[in-house]
């Protein structure tokens, strides 16, 4: 992907988030597989009812951006307001939902690179995964080869958090595992190399890059779901950016989930199976 040219930054003038604000660790498995699993908050006005708007529509939505510098009245991919600096590119193709939502067995193709203002096109993405999921309390995507099965599935799951009757907020959680399972010749070859590139430095420079990725939600999201009406004239400007607390004074909601979806990786024996995306509401 070095050959590819990176749009410039987008200054939004956000508050970016940083990793202290989240719940985040790796777990290797002896037979090569990753395990991942990072916990966020949401607060800021955000619903699960914004993000389950955002992921049928981001592929194919563009926003004018009104007075950001460098971009000024200018329609640009939404996928560009998910991050300032990271993102590339995304598509869908296959079977979509109405209006061309994304469904589940549709494609997704991402382009994009991680910290790409610290480290170039080291870290890229540049995958075409089958979303397996896409529903009101969670998103799941990935990949799979004939006779080993899945061999890749990222998983999102997100459930509003309340005040007594008021939403304050989402609890945001996401989970990888890449790498096949079992503990054959086979497996531990092709876990072996999906790991030469997924390494645990490509996670660590992630972390960050879906930190500020999610963190994002915050500033936009409820500006264009606000719009959600007339999709095809979106736009934002700096003064849509909400007034809230301290991007930076939040941290994951549940750390007593996330430690325990953490140990559950440690002591899977298929960690495809423990991540059980076809059941989505793992949240309580």
């Amino acid at each position: 992907m070095s050959e590819l040219i990176m749009p410039e930054e987008r200054h939004f003038e956000w508050s970016l988030k940083t990793i202290p604000t989240t719940h985040f660790e790796i777990v290797k498995k002896e037979n090569g597989q990753f395990c991942v699993v990072l916990n966020h908050s949401l607060l800021r006005g955000c619903t699960s009812e914004m993000i389950h708007w955002w992921f049928l529509h981001f592929a194919k939505m563009k926003v004018k951006l009104i007075d950001i510098p460098g971009y000024e009245s200018k329609t640009v991919p939404a996928y560009y307001l998910w991050h300032p600096s990271d993102h590339y590119g995304v598509s869908l193709s296959g079977e979509l939902g109405p209006g061309d939502t994304a469904k589940a067995g549709a494609s997704i193709h991402i382009q994009e690179a991680m910290q790409y203002l610290k480290h170039g096109w080291k870290y890229p993405v540049d995958n075409k995964l089958k979303i397996f999921y896409c529903g009101p309390d969670g998103w799941a995507m990935g990949k799979a080869i004939p006779f080993l099965g899945k061999v890749m599935v990222l998983r999102i799951h997100y459930k509003d958090v309340y005040d007594a009757q008021t939403v304050v907020g989402v609890h945001y959680h996401y989970e990888i595992v890449i790498g096949a399972p079992g503990n054959h010749a086979l497996v531990r070859f092709v876990n072996q190399k999906i790991g030469s590139h997924f390494s645990t430095e490509f996670f660590e420079a992630w972390h960050l890059h879906n930190v500020i990725e999610v963190g994002t939600f915050e500033n936009f999201l409820p500006a264009l779901f606000a719009q959600r009406d007339d999709r095809q004239n979106l736009a934002y400007s700096k003064d849509m950016n909400p007034i809230g607390p301290d991007a930076n004074e939040q941290v994951g909601f549940d750390q007593a989930l996330f430690e325990k979806r953490v140990q559950g990786y440690r002591d899977s024996v298929d960690a495809h199976e423990f991540q059980g995306w076809e059941q989505p509401t793992f949240l309580v």
